[in-house]
């Protein structure tokens, strides 16, 4: 079992910048993609960013030139930098790791979630 552990939500004003942090545990064999989803009230959850262990980057076009994902493959750990924040990037934010065990099964976590709000 993998466990995830996002931190780094909070309350910001609109242009603000937040950091958050998703850390990997557990029965780590391989992590391959790491990312980063979130879901606002009354919607669907949406990938945000993703960032494979050769570090290739996918962002959703709303977020795009406003947010960094990076990763750090010796602590398990991925980050999502959020610059020049909106209101309607408010939304519970969740970390999501595809694990690849030693017999090449593969298996896919998630975290519980940070919540992220941007007063206008």
């Amino acid at each position: 079992q993998v466990q995830l552990v996002e931190s780094g939500g909070g309350l910001v004003q609109a242009g603000g910048s937040l950091r958050l942090s998703c850390a990997a545990s557990g029965s780590i064999f391989s992590i391959n993609t790491m990312g980063w989803y979130r879901q606002a009230p009354g919607k669907r959850r949406e990938l945000v960013a993703e960032i494979t262990k050769g570090g290739s980057t996918n962002y959703a076009n709303s977020v795009k030139g406003r947010f960094t994902i990076s990763r750090d493959n010796a602590k398990n750990t991925v980050y999502l930098q959020m610059n020049t924040l909106k209101p309607e990037d408010t939304a519970l934010y969740y970390c999501n790791a595809d694990h690849v065990n030693w017999n090449m099964g593969r298996s896919n976590y998630w975290g519980q979630g940070t919540q992220v709000t941007v007063s206008s």
